[in-house]
């Protein structure tokens, strides 16, 4: 009898594994000769004096381990990049330099994804330096899903804490990544092409580990090194979307209009497109690469597999995890001469709707979604050997799920077990968002720390009919 449980697990750090930000970046970039080689793009290190590193997101220190690797002694590096608290390393060791020039600065605390003072600190510095650059540096930025919460510079019309509670509110409302980013570069002197406009290097090339689904390039991190193609008219639109009873500051609003009449005051460095320095981006990672992956160990452990990556937001994170449950239960209970053991490889990133503060619990939408799969499953009358024949995971890349130290959930028989024993009943802690202390205490927490990586979630079901 299969392990269910160690297959699923082993399937999606397999997807996990293949997108591990130091080893992309290490493969992508590679020095030869005189010659520094990314992608199509080459550069002759006698066009250069430096190397400028900037940068940010929950991946930003794997991937300026992975970059620094490569380029080795090719020329003088200096630069900065914010990341979470704990993933940064310090800079010297035994007095050796370990990162060159390249601060790794912890722009926020861990499991706690939004921007901070510390954040604004480091990229104030971030835009100072690549102000300061000079046409004999060759600027590379590495950016990765978290971006936006590491890189706040607010709109000098609002505070801090005006964005954050626009950020808070829209994610709690329901609003999507696209929706929430077209806010956010709004309101930022730095995202929507902030940097890219600052950037006085001879050419920036930007590394980019993708967290939105299909890739677009000015969402991811909110965009600060691709010139933004929305308007401040379809921010103030998502705002009287979600805001219709008016709470939000009111001046966010009157920045936002401010910038659709004219009379802005320049909220990013700008500067005439004939001056914006060359520049070009690569996607070096994404969610269907950690699809893909997965799906070739789930073959290698003899299992029929699908797989599918969402190219756009997939929805409620509750009806997410009804299909994955009704998907599993048709592998399940699929003829099993043809169906001995089936794998669905499911990837994308739903959204979640929060319940009230008053009474919201903890949880993420990973698992918020596996709950709600339960839910389902328990609706459907399964018997005692169904129950030992199926397992689901659903997990988000980076490690993190909400604000929590999990990275999603699992659910198998041995937690439906222990759910019966305690009498536990899924329906309230969805309600609440409480999913974190349901999978407590049942056991089906998974839990991996900060993986060096984020490209959404990854979700496995396993079956294996016991007949």
């Amino acid at each position: 009898m299969k392990n269910l449980r160690q297959d699923a697990v082993d399937i999606w750090n397999a997807g996990v594994d293949a997108v591990r930000a130091e080893g992309l970046v290490h493969r992508e970039v590679t020095v030869d000769g005189d010659r520094l080689i990314i992608g199509e793009q080459q550069w002759k290190r006698s066009d250069f004096d430096r190397v400028l590193v900037v940068g940010a997101g929950k991946a930003g220190a794997a991937m300026t381990r992975g970059l620094l690797t490569s380029l080795g002694d090719w020329l003088p590096i200096s630069g900065w990049v914010n990341v979470p608290e704990g993933t940064e390393v310090p800079n010297i060791i035994d007095g050796k330099p370990l990162l060159g020039n390249v601060n790794l600065h912890p722009a926020r605390p861990a499991g706690i994804n939004e921007p901070t003072p510390q954040g604004v600190i480091g990229s104030e510095q971030i835009i100072q330096k690549v102000s300061n650059a000079g046409q004999r540096d060759l600027c590379i930025a590495l950016i990765s899903g978290g971006g936006s919460a590491l890189l706040p510079a607010p709109h000098p019309e609002i505070s801090l804490a005006d964005k954050l509670e626009v950020t808070k509110f829209l994610s709690g409302a329901g609003a999507d990544i696209t929706e929430l980013n077209t806010v956010r570069k709004h309101l930022s002197r730095i995202k929507g092409g902030g940097l890219l406009m600052a950037c006085q290097a001879a050419e920036l090339m930007t590394l980019v580990l993708s967290d939105v689904l299909g890739d677009p390039l000015d969402l991811i991190a909110s965009g600060p090194t691709v010139i933004d193609s929305s308007t401040p008219a379809q921010a103030l639109e998502v705002l009287e979307r979600y805001d219709f009873k008016n709470c939000l500051p009111e001046s966010v609003y009157r920045a936002l209009r401010c910038e659709i009449s004219g009379a802005n005051r320049e909220p990013k460095v700008q500067a005439p497109a004939s001056d914006v320095c060359r520049h070009n981006t690569r996607v070096i990672g994404n969610n269907a690469v950690a699809v893909d992956e997965a799906g070739i160990l789930a073959e290698r452990r003899g299992y029929n597999h699908v797989m599918h990556s969402a190219r756009q937001c997939e929805g409620a994170a509750e009806e997410v995890g009804r299909r994955l449950a009704e998907m599993a239960l048709q592998m399940l209970r699929a003829e099993p001469v043809k169906h001995r053991n089936d794998c669905l490889i499911t990837g994308g990133e739903p959204i979640v709707k929060l319940a009230p503060e008053v009474i919201r619990g903890l949880g993420g939408r990973n698992q918020q979604l596996i709950l709600s799969a339960y839910q389902t499953l328990l609706a459907s009358g399964l018997s005692e050997r169904e129950w030992q024949g199926l397992c689901l995971l659903s997990g988000g890349t980076d490690g993190e799920d909400g604000p929590t130290d999990a990275a999603g959930a699992i659910l198998d028989d041995e937690v439906h077990q222990n759910a019966r024993r305690q009498k536990l009943n899924p329906d309230g802690y969805l309600q609440r968002n409480d999913a974190y202390h349901f999978f407590e205490q049942t056991g089906g927490l998974l839990k991996t720390g900060p993986t060096g990586t984020n490209v959404c979630d990854v979700r496995v079901a396993v079956v294996n009919p016991i007949t």
